[in-house]
C-alpha cells in the first residue's frame, strides 16, 4: 500500500497548480518519495492554500524546479517500482488522485490512475464502529470522521504550523498502523500514546 498526499495552490485542479507530491510504502516506510515542482503562469493561487502549506510565491514559481508534468511522470515511475501499488490516504480518491488525473490529462501524460483507493477516514470509521457499535456522526447524522477526529481517535495530534506532503503521509501511515495493527510505525510519534481500545481491538 502506498500512502499519498499532495500540496496545491487551491482545491480546483482545473485552475490551481500542483506544488508537491509525497508518498511512502506502508509495508516498508523507508521507501519514500517527495518532490516539488513549479506551477504554470496561468495557475491560480489561493492565499488560503499557501497559509496551509507554507509555500511562498517565490518558491512556487522557482524556474529551477521541475514542471508539474515532469513531477507527475517521476512519481508514477516511482510507483511502478513498488511491489504493492494500492494507493491510500486521507480523502485520497476525491482530492489527491482527482487532482493528479486532471493535471495528467491536461499535459497528455499517459499514466494509469487507479480508481480504487483506500481512504483513511473510512478505515477509521469502520474501526470506530467495531469498537463502539455505532458510527461517528454529527448533528445532521452525517459522517463526522474528519482528519482531526481520526487523529484524536488514534491518540495523535498535529502540532505543525504548515502542512508538508511527506510529513502528511507519515502521519497518515501512523494512523493506518494504529488502526490496523494497534501499534505505531514511526518513532517520532512515540510520545503520543496509542489508545488502549486500539490495542485491545487487535
Amino acid at each position: 500500500m502506498i500512502i499519498l498526499d499532495i500540496e496545491t495552490t487551491g482545491l480546483n485542479p482545473s485552475v490551481n497548480g500542483l506544488l508537491s507530491i509525497g508518498a511512502l510504502c506502508f509495508d516498508n516506510p523507508e521507501k519514500q518519495f517527495y518532490e516539488e515542482c513549479r506551477i504554470d503562469d496561468s495557475d491560480i493561487i489561493t492565499e488560503e492554500a499557501l497559509m496551509i502549506n507554507g509555500f511562498s510565491r517565490e518558491q512556487i514559481f522557482d524556474q529551477r524546479k521541475q514542471t508539474q508534468d515532469e513531477l507527475i511522470k517521476r512519481f508514477f515511475e516511482w510507483v511502478d517500482e513498488q511491489e504493492i501499488r494500492i494507493l491510500a490516504g486521507h480523502n485520497v480518491g476525491f482530492f489527491d488522485l482527482n487532482f493528479i488525473k486532471t493535471k495528467a490529462d491536461k499535459y497528455n501524460i499517459n499514466v494509469r490512475i487507479q480508481y480504487r483507493s483506500i481512504d483513511l477516514c473510512s478505515v477509521a470509521q469502520l474501526i470506530y464502529f467495531k469498537i463502539n457499535n455505532k458510527f461517528l456522526f454529527d448533528d445532521y447524522k452525517e459522517n463526522a470522521m474528519s482528519l482531526g477526529e481520526v487523529l484524536k481517535f488514534c491518540g495523535l495530534k498535529d502540532e505543525r504550523k504548515f502542512h508538508n506532503a511527506l510529513e502528511d503521509v507519515k502521519l497518515a501511515a501512523e494512523c493506518f498502523s494504529r488502526l490496523i495493527h494497534g501499534k505505531g510505525l514511526f518513532l517520532e510519534y512515540n510520545n503520543f500514546k496509542i489508545p488502549e481500545y486500539l490495542i485491545q481491538n487487535k
